[in-house]
């Protein structure tokens, strides 16, 4: 009985597998067809190689930039938020005053209104003042978006560090910079990495504000991929082949999340532990 279970739990575990390999065997069959066959008949295989649609992608420097802009902007975003992030959060972890539940139900609020609710401000705020169409641009209209999210995210794991660790180090002798970036900070490290994941990705995927703040010079890839669209129609090959570069450029962050901890609940409960130790 218990391997007629095993065998079906494993067969199940099978058709998912295949059921979700589907989509990106697909994508990848696409993206060596040309658009005549793609379009002409059904084929499960291609009939006729063709790389062409990858050299598109490594060879036109409108979407090669495109990679790289949305790297920079989605890099300076991710470290403004979360350095931003890290002293709010200390600050709802650990201090009581008038309105704080309050303030921190608005900070929330932010990340859950849509982002063309801030298009026309911001557009207007950059033209003003010489901010349109930099990296800068972007990365500080995200900040709106992230910065909750990382706040929401650091005070949790900053309130499973137990408080007596605050006073151990004022008490040896510790002032604050030096207790929260010697202490503090590894103790949260686990977190840091999780905010910074979620500020990463959220940066990475946004295309409204993005391409609205852009038009040249800092425009993102996720703008650029509009090209594909036209009056002749889609470019599908062009289209399918643009996963396999976006999902390179995102290793660095997965990979990132994967070592500092999964889960929220797995990490504070290291920090619990290693509070605990230093006791």
């Amino acid at each position: 009985m218990h391997d007629k279970r095993r065998w079906i739990r494993t067969l199940l575990l099978v058709v998912y597998l295949l059921f979700a390999l589907v989509p990106l065997y697909w994508m990848l069959s696409v993206s060596v067809r040309t658009n005549e066959e793609t379009l002409s008949s059904f084929s499960t295989f291609p009939r006729h190689l063709t790389f062409e649609n990858y050299k598109v992608i490594f060879t036109d420097p409108s979407w090669y930039w495109g990679y790289i802009n949305s790297i920079i902007y989605v890099l300076m975003n991710t470290v403004m938020s979360v350095l931003v992030a890290l002293p709010a959060a200390y600050a709802f972890s650990r201090y009581r005053f008038l309105g704080d539940k309050h303030m921190f139900f608005w900070l929330l609020t932010n990340r859950m209104t849509p982002p063309a609710v801030f298009l026309l401000p911001f557009f207007q705020l950059y033209s003003s003042v010489g901010l349109m169409d930099t990296y800068i641009a972007v990365a500080l209209a995200h900040m709106l978006f992230n910065v909750p999210l990382a706040v929401w995210i650091l005070e949790g794991f900053m309130s499973g560090v137990s408080r007596e660790i605050d006073e151990t180090a004022y008490i040896d002798g510790y002032t604050f910079p030096a207790f929260f970036i010697k202490i503090f900070l590894p103790l949260i490290k686990s977190g840091v990495g999780v905010t910074a994941f979620f500020c990463f990705m959220f940066s990475w995927v946004e295309l409204l504000l993005a391409r609205t703040l852009t038009s040249v010079n800092a425009k993102p890839i996720a703008a650029v991929i509009t090209r594909t669209v036209s009056a002749a129609g889609m470019d599908w090959g062009v289209l399918s082949s643009l996963p396999g570069p976006l999902q390179v450029r995102q290793r660095w962050p997965v990979r990132l999340k994967r070592r500092n901890g999964s889960t929220v609940s797995s990490s504070r409960a290291r920090c619990r532990s290693n509070s605990r130790s230093m006791r």
